[in-house]
């Protein structure tokens, strides 16, 4: 991998159709199937353009569909993503095209199989690869093991027309990616730019004992026991680690459980949901997507809740901010929510 360094500002690179605007950033992304990976990209809010194309493969051939698909170009399925720098950041775009791969596994997702489809991030400068990494170390912290690809982008050729918005020209074909992620990413109001990760070695300074052992070991507090259990002021909760907003304080309801307790969330993007088991019992832990923060449970049938859903959180992975600081902290986008 190239090292990343801030002086170079533009990587050589084969890109004959792209045109570089100022205010415009661009990345390349594989996952799977282009289909679907560009009709996702296209939902999130301040993506401009996103084009189908093959990257990265053997600098002697120029790809074709049907060739790059017998797996022997060295090119994968990709698309290259423009998106305006004032309304939408590299790491957002990042976040949320991690949320719809599976990066533990090499040249495939799902049911396509094949070099092709082998998972990869590539950058045409160097600022831009510099977010990359940030974003992918935050990433592997979440996973046994990490197999996307991640380099500069050294070829990129647009696909055939047939490929650019298929699944638009052909609504019948399956998509791997969910409506309820399509929906999730496209009401994005959270921008994780905002709030990076702070790194292991300032993590033990920041927090206490007790923030320390929830949100980066999983404990869960003593019910009635924690900060803000009873707590009802006005004003937002933040991931104690990186400020991410959560919650606001007009969703949180009295509950029988002993920890704070919230009815929905300010966005859903800025949460990462885990499936757990064990000894016949399951439950969706809940993390922070820039903090990488434990936070508590999801529940999808409580009675106490005026929405059904219980989001069930310990006291120690969360920072309140006051409604009457929220202007000056940073927050006051999010005055609204708090009624």
């Amino acid at each position: 991998m190239m090292p990343v360094n801030e002086k170079t500002v533009m990587i050589p690179v084969h890109d004959a159709t792209l045109v570089r605007k100022e205010g415009v950033g661009v990345i390349y992304l594989a996952g799977g199937c282009f289909w679907c990976l560009e009709k996702y990209m296209r939902a999130i809010p301040g993506v401009i353009k996103v084009t189908t194309g093959y990257a990265n493969g053997l600098q002697n051939i120029k790809p074709e569909y049907k060739r790059v698909n017998t797996g022997v170009t060295g090119y994968q399925e990709a698309v290259r993503v423009e998106y305006d720098q004032t309304k939408i950041s590299l790491e957002a775009i990042l976040f949320a095209y991690f949320r719809i791969i599976d990066p533990t596994v090499e040249n495939r997702q799902g049911k396509y199989q094949g070099t092709q489809f082998q998972t990869g991030i590539y950058y045409a400068d160097m600022a831009s690869g510099k977010k990359v990494l940030l974003v992918a170390d935050v990433e592997r912290l979440r996973q046994t093991d990490f197999k996307v690809e991640i380099s500069p982008l050294t070829s990129f050729y647009d696909a055939e027309e047939e490929h650019q918005q298929y699944l638009e020209k052909h609504p019948e074909e399956e998509c791997h990616i969910s409506q309820t992620l399509f929906d999730m990413v496209s009401n994005m109001i959270v921008d994780p730019a905002n709030f990076p990760h702070i790194g292991a070695a300032k993590l033990k300074k920041k927090l206490t004992e007790k923030q320390y052992s929830v949100t980066q070991n999983s404990e869960t507090e003593t019910p009635f026991d924690n900060l803000y259990w009873d707590k009802f002021d006005k004003g937002i909760y933040v991931d104690v680690v990186t400020g991410e907003p959560l919650f606001s304080s007009a969703d949180k309801y009295k509950s029988s459980y002993g920890w704070p307790t919230f009815s929905r969330v300010i966005d859903e993007n800025s949460f990462i949901y885990t499936a757990f088991s064990n000894q016949g019992k399951s439950w969706i832990g809940l993390s922070s997507r820039t903090g990488n923060s434990h936070l508590g449970r999801v529940f999808y049938d409580d009675p106490e809740s005026p929405t059904g859903k219980r989001y069930s959180i310990n006291s120690a992975s969360l920072k309140f901010i006051p409604y009457e600081k929220m202007e000056k902290k940073g927050y006051g986008f999010l005055k609204d929510l708090v009624k």
